[in-house]
């Protein structure tokens, strides 16, 4: 019997010490937030710096809220990522559009706080190569460290690779992935030592929770 693994995507670092204990401690993906607003907003050229750290087993993703093609062209010419991730309001028609211009996998992230929102996911799961579920953020669409009510997505089937998002920590996690089954977690502000700065120690823990979950 093959052992379910479920990925990891550590999402907003900024330095390569914490990028190399990231993937030294296991994770699957890397993710770059490319988001003025946010706090772990990162600028190109460090971006373009941190790629060289990532070893082709690893996937970048880079995290945007409602770009404009010219923004993302100027990114995807000087970084490679291996995935985008749309964190706004983006239309199903605008996730489509992404993906065949830019030839790269579309993530598409969707705010989840009651049974009705799972309505919406359907439209975005016909067209997106990977769906991620995060809490409603009040302030910015994610990275806020809360976590919405995990029973709404028990009976939860697509068709697409879902991650789950939101309030996750190393005390917690191993709950999460007792309820659902997710392809992969994402974590953010639970592994930092403060705002948008990653704690190595804390991504070591998140990591080695996940697995033993």
């Amino acid at each position: 019997m093959t052992t379910y693994k479920t990925k990891v995507k550590i999402c907003g670092l900024s330095e390569p010490e914490t990028v190399t204990a990231a993937i030294e401690a296991g994770t699957d993906f890397i993710g770059l937030v490319f988001y003025e607003p946010s706090p772990r907003h990162i600028e190109l050229d460090v971006a373009k710096y941190l790629s060289n750290f990532i070893p082709e087993k690893v996937q970048l993703v880079g995290l945007f809220v409602n770009p404009d093609d010219i923004y993302l062209t100027r990114i995807l010419n000087e970084v490679p990522l291996t995935m985008i991730q749309l964190h706004g309001d983006e239309t199903p028609a605008r996730v489509t559009e992404v993906k065949e211009k830019f030839g790269l996998p579309v993530m598409k992230a969707l705010p989840i706080s009651s049974q009705k929102d799972l309505g919406n996911i359907k439209p975005y799961d016909n067209v997106a190569d990977w769906l991620l579920f995060d809490a409603k953020g009040e302030d910015l669409p994610g990275g806020n460290g809360t976590a919405f009510d995990w029973n709404i997505l028990k009976n939860y089937q697509g068709s697409k690779p879902w991650m789950l998002a939101g309030g996750l920590t190393p005390d917690n996690v191993g709950d999460a992935l007792a309820l659902l089954s997710p392809n992969a977690v994402d974590v953010s502000s639970s592994v930092e030592s403060s705002k948008g700065v990653k704690d190595a120690r804390k991504i070591q823990a998140f990591i080695s929770a996940v697995k033993q979950a």
